[in-house]
């Protein structure tokens, strides 16, 4: 099965499964459904980075500061978010990523998720996958604010990361 066919749960605005649908189909059609977003840091607290491959069916060859990926139908967020941690970063035997806030991405063009953010700390030797990871390392936070002007990133990506740094902003409450 390719990732178009891959079936997703469809959402309203309030999160609520509506129907289902083949992912290829959610995105053309622009239907509103899950994504997991969960920020891996190393032991020395750097920031895993990657550089998505360009086969990708959304934002093919764009820089993230996130592994994660869509929910799939009668998927729990936090299922999704240790499947897509453990798939992205090559890995088995993550700790539960720990789940720190939801929000609604719409880019205003017709692409709109309901998107939970998570963190994990990841102490294992990554390899990701070479479909789905063009290129990655774990970078300092202070090397990832660089280069925010400087690479194309992801931009569902921006707005989790924007609101993350909201979030610890104000002490771990959702903005």
């Amino acid at each position: 099965m390719s990732a178009a066919d891959e079936i997703l749960d469809i959402v309203d605005e309030h999160d609520q499964v509506i129907g289902q649908s083949p992912r290829g189909e959610a995105y053309a059609k622009g239907l509103r459904h899950r994504a997991v977003f969960i920020e891996a840091r190393d032991a020395q607290g750097r920031l895993f980075v990657h550089r998505r491959t360009p086969t990708k069916l959304v934002f093919p060859s764009r820089y993230d500061m996130f592994v994660g990926g869509v929910v799939g139908a009668g998927e729990s967020y936090e299922e999704a978010a240790l499947r897509e941690a453990e798939e992205e970063l090559g890995v088995s035997g993550l700790p539960r990523p720990s789940f720190l806030f939801k929000f609604l991405y719409d880019d205003g063009a017709g692409q709109t998720w309901w998107s939970a953010v998570y963190e994990v700390r990841c102490e294992l030797p990554v390899s990701p996958q070479v479909e789905e990871v063009a290129w990655h390392d774990f970078l300092p936070e202070t090397e990832v604010e660089r280069r925010l002007t400087e690479w194309a990133w992801v931009p569902d990506g921006l707005a989790a990361y924007e609101r993350l740094r909201a979030y610890r902003a104000n002490g771990g409450a959702a903005g």
